[in-house]
């Protein structure tokens, strides 16, 4: 409700989850605990060779050093790329505002891709124009193709981005969409590749701290309303790909309504939900029901 329906930013409603579960791990400590959610069926595999209560390694403790060493470097590359951008092209350059921007996005990707693209859509297609909602809807359906979607998104944003502000001139747009892709590549991993290193040891040293594993609760519960916004954010923009019409009334609603679109998604949350079909096969069949409806609405008058 809070991002849908009242349009509150992502980052705060992470601060808001966050703080909710300092709260309530102090209250109610029991139901914020981390884990023991998952891998407790009956079905047994054997011995680990990494279980809970495994000592950790070395090279995963927690020191500050290693923190601090981390952090330097990550912010050095950073600084150094983005500074090199700014040298070429100034602030407002294209691939330096990238930069800018994807770095924003990698800070708030909690919850992974399905919570921050709502955030990558807003800055690629209404803040800085480097591509259209269509194309963003067409890179987002490229992203659910593979393992891997925010960066194969990004990078497609990246590319068009590139391509579409002509970098480099009218001569080399490829070449253009090349390093815009790059640099939303770089931009997007770096700041996960940090967190990784630097907080990775951290969250195995308070594995069973409530003061720290609550605040993630609370992060985690949040995390499953945004990616609910995200389905009816996908919804809208597939089924009204034009917008809905103005003024909105019963009959302007289904102006513009792509019904193959709806039939093609109700029958895969049936294939899905209903049947357990895995779900390369309903990707690979809802894509051929999309080319052949593609193809055959010429011969419609579509």
């Amino acid at each position: 409700m809070a991002i849908f329906a009242l349009d509150i930013q992502f980052p705060y409603i992470v601060l808001g989850a966050g703080l909710i579960g300092i709260i309530g791990g102090r209250v109610a400590p029991a139901k914020f605990k981390s884990g023991g959610h998952h891998g407790d069926g009956k079905k047994s595999y054997g011995v680990a060779l990494i279980d809970d209560n495994t000592p950790p390694a070395e090279h995963t403790r927690f020191k500050w050093v290693r923190v601090i060493a981390f952090s330097v470097i990550g912010l050095a590359i950073w600084a150094g790329v983005e500074g090199l951008l700014y040298a070429m092209y100034g602030w407002q350059g294209t691939l330096t505002q990238m930069g800018w921007f994807f770095t924003k996005a990698a800070l708030v990707t909690f919850g992974g891709a399905y919570a921050v693209l709502p955030y990558v859509y807003q800055g690629g297609v209404e803040q800085y124009q480097w591509l259209t909602g269509l194309q963003m809807i067409d890179g987002l359906a490229l992203g659910e193709t593979t393992p891997g979607p925010l960066i194969m998104v990004v990078a497609f944003v990246g590319f068009i981005g590139g391509w579409t502000k002509e970098v480099f001139g009218p001569d080399l747009p490829g070449l253009a969409g090349i390093a815009g892709a790059t640099v939303a590549t770089i931009f997007t991993f770096l700041p996960s590749f940090l967190f990784i290193l630097v907080g990775a040891p951290a969250v195995e040293h308070t594995r069973h701290d409530i003061a720290f594993t609550a605040p993630l609760t609370g992060i985690t519960a949040a995390v499953v309303g945004v990616i609910l916004n995200l389905a009816v954010f996908f919804a809208y923009h597939v089924l009204w790909p034009q917008g809905l019409a103005q003024p909105l009334s019963l009959t302007t609603l289904f102006t513009g309504f792509e019904w193959v679109s709806a039939l093609i998604g109700v029958a895969a949350f049936i294939a899905l939900w209903r049947y357990k079909v895995g779900i390369i096969s309903v990707i690979g069949a809802c894509g051929l029901a999309g080319l052949l409806y593609t193809l055959a609405r010429p011969l419609m008058g579509v």
